[in-house]
């Protein structure tokens, strides 16, 4: 996924892949509440690319 291509809403599946990580990581990320912040529309959890971009901001200056 290249960043142009990334849309401003993503759903769980396009978050793992964008993050490279498995989908069951991100949905235990949201249980435990650690993972960038999502919420649902409708019946689809989403996360805005715009607090992603910041949590992972946060991850890299916290490391």
């Amino acid at each position: 996924m290249h960043a142009r291509e990334i849309p401003d809403l993503l759903t769980t599946k396009e978050l793992a892949a964008y993050l490279r990580k498995p989908v069951a990581t991100v949905r235990s990320w949201r249980y435990r509440k650690v993972g960038p912040a999502g919420f649902k529309l409708g019946r689809d959890i989403v996360y805005r690319r715009t607090a992603v971009d910041a949590w992972l901001a946060e991850r890299e200056h916290s490391a």
